[in-house]
This record gives C-alpha cells, structure tokens and sequence, in this order.
C-alpha cells in the first residue's frame, strides 16, 4: 500500500505528524514539441505514485503561453519526497524517463516550489 493511502494523508483526510509536501514544477518548453513533452508527462505520473506521492497531473498550454507547462505532486511528508529523489535517481523506468525528455529536447528549463496543501 502507497503511504498516501495508508495514511489518508495525501488527500488531508487524515492528519499526519509531519505536514504534507507539493512540489510544484514550472517547465519551460519547446512548444513545437508538446506532443513529446504530454508523452513525457504521462511516463511521470505513475512513476511518482509507484513511489507514494498522489499525482495531481500535467497541465499543458492552451491558452495564453504557449511554453509553459505545469505539474504538481503531493507526499505525506518531505522525508518521503526526499525519499523519492534518492529512489528515482536510481530507478531504470525514471532514468529512461529523463533521457527520453534529452534525446527529444521537450523541455528547455524547469524549477521547482514546495507548498504546504490545505485539501479542506
């Protein structure tokens, strides 16, 4: 079972000792290659729920910026994110994930923000 599941904290039902942590990335993209960098986002979200987080999703340009793109992931707490980092850099499904988005360029920066969510 995924912490966020066992602990029903991830959708603030539950309160945890530690509090909640959203990573909230920014990306820079190449906006000819948005179909690359969707497929890039769809290879992401269920490699970071495998790793506990709940995936609140991709969310592409429409209308406005055409190079922006945002996502956003909450973990019961920023020792299981950090937790994640250390896992993903190792994990074979996430290194292809990153060498997908190199070899196809999609992504020109990124930076990411934490926040504390409040679901209720």
């Amino acid at each position: 079972m995924k912490p966020c599941e066992a602990a029903l904290s991830c959708d603030g039902n539950q309160p945890s000792a530690e509090p909640m942590v959203t990573c909230y990335l920014r990306y820079v993209i190449d906006p000819s290659k948005l179909e690359e960098f969707e497929h890039y986002g769809k290879l992401w979200i269920p490699l970071v729920e495998k790793f506990g987080a709940r995936h609140h999703g991709y969310f592409l340009p429409s209308e406005g910026a055409n190079n922006v793109a945002l996502a956003m992931f909450t973990f019961p707490s920023l020792a299981l994110y950090e937790q994640y980092r250390e896992a993903s850099s190792k994990d074979l499904e996430c290194q292809a994930a990153f060498q997908y988005a190199a070899e196809t360029g999609c992504i020109i920066s990124y930076e990411r923000s934490f926040f504390r969510p409040v679901f209720k």
